[in-house]
Order: structure tokens, then sequence, then C-alpha cells
């Protein structure tokens, strides 16, 4: 393992001080300390933006930008990749720093990706090197990336294996105290469902949560769909469901994360007004799953962006009083509505993951959906 400062500091000796990018488990401390010590850091709402980000930054600059990314973000990017950055388009030189999730036994949702990661840089045509976890070695893996990068004006890779990192506390953080933990907010709404709604719950400890809270009641999990993966689609899931099931109330768990990563969606659940829909957004102002690096959602006005798009209904609450409140309103009108509860970052330690695959999970849902 290594320090993550040396990273840092042999980039910034290669004339790079841009960061940006989506925070990934992997490279959790290393994102920690960008954020500490770069004072030109930016969280991007997905990879794509990412990318174009630095590209702007290099055609202001010439310098080469940094983006750092789990590896199911190459999904993100290709297109700015591909039409952008390439040698056949504009030539762009960008160093992605990518964590390489479901290299060795993980979570379903990243076995694929681990699989393809090295072959899908490949495709792209975009060189790469695993990031070695000796300190000479790094510098040069760096200092070789660069002159790739400068010689060839493209983007190049330093893929991350899970580990490589000593941990690295964030000193940074902005404390923000609310009444509820996600999981608490979970239960108090879940808990005032009736018995034939659907849930659509967000990737992360969400779903998590979602799942822990069936458990500890002795239910089933055939009325919740677990996103383990796909950041930000739960809520075009969760319109796909209310547009073809419309006796049925849709209720989609979201993160704050997850809402800005595809915020575009909001427009489309507004224009087609599903009735049956009602969008929940936990809003703890961090990429909480994966090292609680910080989002934008406590410096926008989430309802106000949904009220714009067409949706009908939207509130904002904090207490369980007010939450059961403006969730009782919610749910006495047609949607799409939107309900934002503000809530504490972090997790239970014990907190498990599903013991249901996502096969078994999807078979029975569908199974139970298809009854009304």
């Amino acid at each position: 393992m290594i320090d993550a400062k040396i990273l840092y500091e042999s980039i910034i000796e290669n004339g790079s001080n841009l960061f940006t990018g989506v925070p990934d488990s992997l490279l959790a401390h290393f994102c920690a300390y960008i954020t500490d010590n770069s004072k030109n850091h930016i969280i991007c709402a997905n990879e794509g933006n990412a990318i174009a980000l630095a590209a702007g930054y290099h055609l202001a600059t010439k310098q080469i930008g940094v983006v750092y990314m789990q590896n199911s973000g190459l999904g993100n990017c290709v297109n700015p990749l591909t039409s952008l950055t390439d040698a056949d388009v504009y030539s762009i030189p960008v160093l992605l720093v990518i964590g390489w999730r479901g290299e060795r036994e993980d979570e379903p949702q990243h076995k694929k990706m681990g699989k393809i990661t090295l072959d899908q840089l490949d495709t792209l045509g975009i060189p790469y090197s695993i990031l070695p976890q000796e300190g000479k070695e790094l510098k040069e893996a760096v200092d070789k990336a660069y002159s790739s990068m400068k010689g060839s004006n493209t983007p190049y890779a330093l893929v991350v294996r899970e580990g490589t990192f000593n941990a690295y506390p964030l000193k940074s953080e902005t404390k923000v105290k609310f009444e509820l933990s996600r999981e608490e907010a979970i239960k108090l709404i879940a808990g005032n469902l009736k018995d034939d709604d659907i849930i659509v719950s967000t990737t992360g400890k969400a779903s998590r949560e979602v799942f822990a809270f069936r458990e500890e009641l002795g239910h089933d999990h055939k009325k919740d769909f677990l996103t383990v993966g796909s950041m930000g689609h739960s809520s075009s899931i969760a319109l796909g469901i209310a547009l073809s099931r419309p006796g049925r109330n849709v209720y989609c768990f979201d993160g704050d994360g997850a809402v800005i990563m595809h915020m575009g969606v909001l427009a489309i659940i507004g224009d087609k007004k599903p009735k049956n829909l009602r969008h929940i957004i936990f809003n703890n102002g961090s990429h909480d799953s994966v090292g609680g690096q910080p989002t934008a959602a406590f410096n926008i006005d989430l309802p106000a962006i949904a009220k714009a798009c067409g949706y009908t209904s939207t509130a904002c609450a904090e207490t369980p009083e007010d939450i059961k409140g403006k969730l009782s309103l919610l749910q006495s009108i047609d949607g799409p509505s939107l309900l934002e509860i503000k809530i504490n970052k972090g997790a239970r330690v014990n907190l498990g993951r599903p013991t249901i695959t996502p096969i078994e999970n999807k078979k029975a849902f569908m199974e139970y959906i298809s009854r009304g």
C-alpha cells in the first residue's frame, strides 16, 4: 500500500493542477487527499462531465486535467472519450485515474466491468498502466503517463487495484447536523406506505437499508426493486414501471449524488406526468457509499428544480413530524411529486448487503407487480 500523497505530488510535479471526477471507494483516500489539498478540485455530476471539464481546462491552459472515476464510469464517458478527446477528433490529453472494481471478488454490479476494464481501454485506444504500490515505481508510472500524453495529445489511464492506498481521513469535511440518518428516514417512509406500494431504491447503501428494513420486519422483498448498480438511473426505472402499471403507486428512493448524476430525467418525468410516481430524495450532501465526498446538493434547490421540470408537487422536510406531514400530502394528490429529506451522512458499521441475488430480486418483483 502507498500514501495518496505520493500519487498527488507526482501528478502536481508533472504540471497538472485540475482534479475532477466522481468518487470511488477504491479511490476514497486519494479523493480525500485531493479535497484537503487541492485548490482546483471539482466533483462532477458524472464522469462524462468530468472529461469535458478537463478538456475545457486543457483548451484554456494547455495543461493536462486529471479525471478520477470508478471503472463503471467508463460507460458514462465513452462518448466524450471517442468524440472529444480522441486523436481522430480534437486530440486532447487527459489523465484518467480509474478504480478497478470487480477485478477480484466483488458485488454483482461490478463483475462484468471488472472483467472488461482493460479490454475496454484497449478498444478505446487508451494506453494504461496498473498503478504500482511502491513510491519509486509509482513516480515512474506517472512520468510515463505524462510522456505518453504529451507525445500523442491523447488520454492515458492509471488503473488502481483494491487496497492500493493507505488510509487518509478527510479533514475538511463540513459538519451538518439533522435529526435523522438515512436508514431512519427510509424506515419512516417505508413504514408509512400502503401494502401494495412499490419501491425502487437507488444503488449503494440506500438499497442495503431497504433490504435490512424488510429483513427486520420478517418480510420478503418482492415489493422492492433494489438497484444495485446503474447509479442515477433508479428514477428512470421507476418511471418505466409507473407508466406501465398506472394502477400501482411507485416510490423511487433516490440519493442526492444519484439525482445530480442524471438530473435530465426530472424533465422527462415532469413531461410524462405519471400520477402514481413519488420521488423521495434522501439528501445528505455526500457520495456516502464511496467515501463521503461532498455533492452540490446542499447548495442547490432540488424541489424547485423538479417543480420547474413539471412535477405537480414538491417539498422538503427534515424532522419526523414534517416528513410524515409532507408525505401524507403527496400521497393525497396526483404525482409526479417529490419529497427531499435532509439527513445525516454515514451508515451503521454492521449494515449488511442483500442476501438475494439481483436475478432473484428481479423475478420476485416482476411476479409481484404482474398481479395488478
